[in-house]
């Protein structure tokens, strides 16, 4: 996957939030989100320092967010509490919709990016419709060096995903 330009001063170890949107993102709502994430970034603060974020729409439903502390240590609950609600209230404002966190998102056979419950992509796997190669997204990365090493999106049975399919995920 190539590196978001967004992404490019943050180092491998920036902390990584991705929400999925439960439908694909027109052009000018993600403009306006993005519009308020970088906003909320350009003074997003954790313990009275600064913090360095960015944020992408990947795929036409995925935001991501890569944040830094500057100096030394981590981003505070507080900071964090910060974005959640920066992002819960850009949502609210231009009406999206999140995937449930437990849900499976995978690309379709028409390269279309799908949402289902676990147990309705089991039931995919049983019957064929996805399989060990279908590609498949993994929102819990928590590092950006994961994302640039490609870990989003891999095949179903490189991922945790492959116990779904009833088969063990390849070392």
């Amino acid at each position: 996957m190539a590196h978001p330009p967004a992404f490019s001063a943050l180092p491998n170890d920036a902390r990584l939030w991705i929400h999925a949107a439960a439908t694909p993102l027109d052009d000018d709502t993600q403009t306006a989100l993005l519009d308020r994430l970088s906003a909320f970034t350009e003074g997003w603060t954790s313990h009275e320092r600064p913090v360095d974020g960015a944020a992408v729409v990947l795929h036409d439903r995925f935001l991501i967010v890569a944040a830094a502390p500057g100096g030394s240590g981590d981003i505070s609950g507080c900071g964090i509490d910060d974005l959640a609600r920066t992002v819960d209230d850009a949502a609210a404002s231009l009406e999206i919709d999140w995937v449930p966190s437990l849900h499976v998102l995978y690309r379709a056979p028409d390269g279309a990016v799908a949402a289902v419950s676990r147990r309705t992509f089991q039931q995919h796997a049983a019957d064929g419709v996805v399989t060990a190669e279908t590609p498949v997204f993994d929102p819990s990365l928590t590092s950006l060096g994961a994302l640039r090493d490609g870990a989003f999106e891999q095949p179903a049975h490189e991922s945790w995903h492959a116990q779904l399919l009833g088969t063990p995920a390849e070392a």
